[in-house]
């Protein structure tokens, strides 16, 4: 008859050494606050703003392109300074809709982020004043939550037009 020997204490403390070195290299639980389900939903939310935000430059809506920015945003259009606050922002936001603008679309061809700050961008089209004249470029823009509500951070743009 086999008679069965001990298992020597060096080969259990190793096996048990072995196996939590092992789990320490196991993937950490995700921590993203954007899931794939919220990215989905932020899509949602970031394109109806869009929409409003172009739309309120035609119609004027000064009141709504005011409060869509962060209180610390910031502008950089193509040629001017940045400008900085939405106090600056309110002045820049009266002077495009003085344009006289007709048309306006950004298309979001990308939306990335995780956390309190998405972006989006894309490709824009806007037609302005008695001429009515066209301008085509592309946008980035910053998203940031402000009191739990998704608004610009940053806008940037520039034209596709030679120079």
């Amino acid at each position: 008859m086999l008679t069965q020997k001990p298992i020597p204490f060096v080969w259990l403390a190793g096996t048990f050494i072995g196996l939590a070195l092992l789990s320490c290299n196991a993937p950490a639980p995700s921590t993203d606050t954007h899931s794939r389900t919220d990215m989905v939903e932020a899509k949602k939310i970031i394109q109806d703003k869009t929409s409003r935000f172009t739309n309120a430059h035609i119609t004027g809506d000064t009141a709504f392109l005011n409060n869509i920015f962060t209180t610390d945003a910031r502008i950089f259009a193509p040629g001017s300074d940045v400008v900085t606050g939405r106090r600056s922002i309110e002045a820049i936001n009266a002077q495009y809709v003085g344009y006289g603008i007709s048309e306006f679309r950004e298309e979001i061809t990308a939306l990335y982020g995780s956390g309190d700050y998405l972006i989006s961008e894309g490709p824009y089209l806007m037609r302005y004043g008695k001429d009515n004249i066209t301008e085509k470029g592309n946008y980035l823009n910053v998203w940031k939550q402000e009191n739990g509500d998704w608004k610009l951070y940053a806008n940037i743009w520039n034209t596709s037009a030679p120079q």
